[in-house]
């Protein structure tokens, strides 16, 4: 294994990554911003009201889009393994 093999092998599980967080992660970015803007509107700071909402969203993501994920995951891991061994042969 060279050095422009492990570039890519890294390459790969960084953009796996980054596809398989950004819903959940875009989700719960974009609920804390609308309650944000609630927050300032309203001028309710209470504490509660940031922290269930995003919960509530991020499990819901995860609920919708957990089967993609772990497909994605799934097919990574198993490519990953193929190709560790064809580069150790």
């Amino acid at each position: 294994m060279n050095l422009d093999q492990a570039i890519t092998l890294i390459e790969e599980m960084l953009q796996i990554t980054l596809i398989v967080g950004a819903p959940v992660l875009a989700t719960a970015f974009g609920v804390g911003m609308l309650v944000s803007v609630f927050q300032a509107a309203t001028q309710i700071h209470e504490m509660t009201l940031t922290f269930i909402p995003k919960i509530v969203a991020t499990v819901a993501a995860l609920i919708i889009f957990g089967s993609w994920m772990f497909v994605m995951l799934t097919d990574y891991f198993r490519t990953s393994f193929e190709n560790i061994l064809t580069l150790l042969r």
